[in-house]
């Protein structure tokens, strides 16, 4: 693996910085998404993001990676990820499932059709997707969703319900899995398919999760007819076209680069004197040696994670399909996350103020943060399970 990025990599980071600088607001990073969120600031922070998305579609920086006869710029996966780690410093919206997902799994299995028709838009920031995999009782064992597809002429009726379906409120397409053969085993009786939100029979209901946020939803679908030439793939063959889609989500550097930016300003505000009214007003949590060490600590875990995400990376530059690798990336990013928020504990009941409290550390961004962590090790695959792809595919440990 090459540990330095070519001069025209710098330059092209530059560049971005500097965009970043000017269309960004200037608090824009001090202000996570889901703060007090209420119907007006939902909105007006959705309008700003697609307003952005159009921007960086301008720039052809939406699809930097992307072959050129898809619309890209052929920029390669470590341009691509450079991108997305600077991109995801300055906590810029770029969540877009259409970009790194859906697009590349057209790419690999759909439909010449499909392929006209999506990719452009997708490019162009024109539609937003959410994905339907989950199922109430179906999470882990993704296998087991029960939301059933049966073919009728030209169409599919699907039947069914999905749950934790990221920004569902605000998609115009989702792409979801759905049993087409009951009798098969699990794993290939499933099929791969898109389907337009407002088609008749789909509803979306909000879930408001222990943060305050309602990001997550379940949606519904009552006999939604989905045209067959929306299916992905072959029938019955859609586990296999998911799990490249799962490969494309886990492998994204912004799992770990996310937590960099809160660190350093938790490194920069204790060699600071905390302030008056305060239960340790006064005292700098720097001196103590412990808070010192942790944050040593983790700032080489950063450095780590960044480097396994950057792997990652440079294999898929050599041609390589990074399986458990991706995996690793994954697991390692959202447990790292996760001990990085721990350090609420270091700021004393002072940690849990929120926004708007007075002398509350950081603006009151760290009780949001805990809580938003908590999830990192589930979405996207929990730990366990990219455990078990790291023991199997990596190690080549025998299946239990």
């Amino acid at each position: 693996m090459d540990f330095k990025f070519s001069p025209d990599d710098e330059a092209f980071r530059r560049g971005v910085v500097a965009f970043l600088d000017d269309a960004l607001p200037a608090d824009w990073a001090d202000t996570p998404e889901g703060i007090a969120e209420d119907g007006a600031a939902d909105a007006a922070r959705w309008a700003f993001t697609r307003d952005f998305s159009t921007k960086l579609g301008e720039r052809g920086w939406r699809t930097l990676g992307w072959p050129k006869e898809f619309g890209g710029a052929e920029a390669g996966p470590i341009r691509q990820a450079l991108f997305n780690e600077t991109m995801a410093y300055y906590r810029a919206p770029t969540y877009d499932q259409g970009i790194d997902r859906v697009g590349p799994t057209f790419m690999l299995h759909g439909s010449e059709e499909q392929r006209d028709f999506f990719l452009p838009k997708i490019r162009d920031a024109e539609i937003v997707w959410c994905q339907g995999f989950s199922e109430p009782g179906s999470g882990s064992d993704l296998a087991s969703l029960q939301c059933r597809a049966v073919r009728d002429g030209d169409d599919y009726i699907i039947n069914g319900q999905k749950i934790w379906t990221s920004g569902a409120h605000h998609a115009d397409y989702i792409f979801f899995l759905a049993r087409t053969d009951a009798d098969a085993p699990k794993h290939r009786g499933i099929s791969f398919f898109v389907a337009d939100m407002k088609s008749p029979g789909i509803s979306v209901r909000p879930l408001v999760n222990m943060a305050g946020r309602s990001h997550f939803n379940e949606v519904f679908f009552e006999d939604v007819r989905v045209p067959a030439k929306w299916l992905v793939g072959e029938e019955n063959r859609g586990w296999y076209v998911a799990t490249t889609t799962l490969d494309f989500e886990r492998s994204g550097i912004g799992r770990v680069v996310a937590g960099v930016r809160l660190l350093e300003d938790i490194t920069a505000l204790a060699s600071k004197p905390l302030p008056e009214g305060t239960a340790m007003a006064g005292r700098r949590l720097g001196d103590d040696s412990a808070v010192r060490h942790k944050l040593a600590d983790l700032h080489i875990e950063f450095a780590a994670g960044r480097l396994m995400a950057y792997r990652v990376a440079w294999m898929q530059s050599q041609g390589q399909v990074p399986n458990y690798e991706a995996s690793m990336s994954k697991a390692y990013g959202g447990e790292l996350n996760q001990r990085l928020t721990h350090m609420i504990n270091a700021f004393g009941l002072s940690g849990m103020l929120t926004e708007g409290m007075p002398y509350a550390p950081l603006g009151g961004r760290l009780p949001l943060e805990y809580l938003n962590s908590i999830p990192l090790t589930i979405a996207a695959g929990t730990s366990e399970i990219n455990r078990n792809i790291i023991a199997t595919r990596g190690l080549g440990l025998p299946r239990q």
